[in-house]
């Protein structure tokens, strides 16, 4: 774990101590910094999650990696019952702080405190990318998952044109840890942030790995030109 004075942030072996004590630091103004960092995009990236999930009233959806439980109180909106999990502490109990009505508790990626089989959806939005075993979580996934069930992950990716991906990375690795010092309540984390998009998988990568954990059917969307990608797939 690197510490300065203004905070501290994981490593890219991604240990799940630091995660959540680097989670636990930026959980008080989270929610903003995310949306000023994405110029707002943010908010239609939840709004194209819940879409692709296909939800339907009456449905079970769990939410992993959900924060502050702001993407599980957007899956709602569904009609379906949403349950969001995430392992910072700090996330959870800011987020029952703003969203009393939205159903937060602790959980880790790899051993999710779900029997087999009882969701009909499942989804991890910016997440993924934080836990040490991708090939793991998404097995979990899998296994919380009903057959026939549906994921969907949404990340961050790699944008499709050149041009576009080298201006890009030179706001990731630049800009973006400037503007975190200005809103976060603990900006070195940001740099574990822009550091873990640079070092995470394309699209046709992350599929690859989606479908040996026991999804079929997988397939990918853009958003904003690749910076973000939804994968979908389907339980086995």
């Amino acid at each position: 774990m690197s510490r300065t004075p203004q905070g501290q942030r994981a490593s890219l072996d991604k240990q799940p101590h630091e995660v959540a004590a680097m989670f636990d630091g930026v959980a008080a103004r989270y929610d903003l910094t995310n949306t000023v960092l994405s110029f707002g995009q943010d908010r239609s990236w939840r709004r194209a999650t819940r879409a692709a999930l296909d939800l339907r009233p009456g449905e079970r959806v769990l939410d992993v990696g959900a924060g502050t439980g702001v993407s599980t109180e957007e899956l709602a909106h569904s009609g379906a019952y949403a349950v969001g999990a995430d392992l910072s502490l700090g996330m959870l109990h800011a987020g029952k702080r703003t969203r009393p009505q939205v159903p937060l508790l602790a959980g880790d990626a790899l051993r999710l405190p779900f029997p087999d089989g009882v969701f009909d959806a499942v989804t991890i939005s910016f997440a993924l990318r934080n836990v040490n075993d991708t090939d793991a979580a998404l097995r979990e996934l899998a296994r919380v998952t009903r057959p026939g069930g549906r994921l969907v992950v949404c990340e961050f990716s790699t944008p499709v044109n050149p041009a576009f991906r080298t201006v890009y990375l030179s706001y990731l690795m630049r800009s973006l840890p400037a503007v975190a010092r200005a809103v976060s309540s603990n900006p070195d984390a940001y740099v574990y942030l822009a550091e873990s998009i640079r070092a995470w998988p394309d699209q046709a990568a992350l599929a690859e790995r989606i479908g040996a954990a026991g999804w079929g059917r997988v397939a990918w969307r853009n958003l904003t030109g690749g910076i973000v990608a939804l994968h979908r797939g389907i339980r086995e």
